[in-house]
């Protein structure tokens, strides 16, 4: 008979790995809808420092999103040497926003994941990522993780604006868990 242990920790990382990649193949779906509108320069008024916590916070609002003041995660991230057609699809919403991942292909980055607590008619499930290289902001998006209306685009708020209340919950301390791996 052949018994396996599954490691909690390693399936919940595969689970998110999978979420991630759901999403960004979800990006590839509806970027055609995406690649209709006019290249936007969104970072010339921005120094798209990332070194602190307060950079990312204030880089975020700069956009007007209102995020819980500590990341959910924290992950390193390579950037492919060699894009396939879900980065390269994710690298196009990136180009939009004024930023190019092809520069850091092959580089290890940290990725900041935000809980957004203002999108507008969507109060839950909403998630700032930040890609960061040498202390600077290089990308991101904001995204759904929710499946059944999962969606991600750019830094830019939507039109439809909506004032709803933050809804932050205490996170574990993610700094703390990811400077001590078990």
């Amino acid at each position: 008979m052949f018994i396996k242990a599954i490691n909690p920790r390693s399936f919940l990382k595969k689970i998110l790995f999978f979420c991630f990649v759901f999403l960004v193949g979800f990006a590839v779906y509806f970027l055609p809808a995406l690649r209709s509108l006019p290249a936007l320069s969104l970072f010339q008024n921005h120094s798209a420092m990332g070194n602190s916590n307060q950079q990312r916070l204030d880089f975020l609002q700069s956009f007007g999103w209102e995020v819980c003041e500590e990341p959910l995660e924290i992950v390193s991230v390579i950037i492919p040497e060699k894009f396939g057609k879900v980065y390269e699809s994710y690298n196009e919403i990136q180009q939009m926003q004024g930023f190019d991942l092809k520069k850091f292909q092959g580089k290890e980055v940290r990725r900041y994941t935000y809980e957004v607590t203002n999108y507008p008619q969507q109060k839950k499930y909403i998630r700032a990522n930040l890609l960061i290289c040498k202390g600077k902001i290089i990308g991101g998006d904001i995204c759904s993780i929710y499946v059944k209306n999962g969606f991600m685009h750019g830094f830019q708020y939507p039109k439809k604006e909506q004032s709803p209340t933050p809804l932050c919950r205490t996170a574990p301390s993610i700094q703390d868990s990811h400077n001590n791996p078990r």
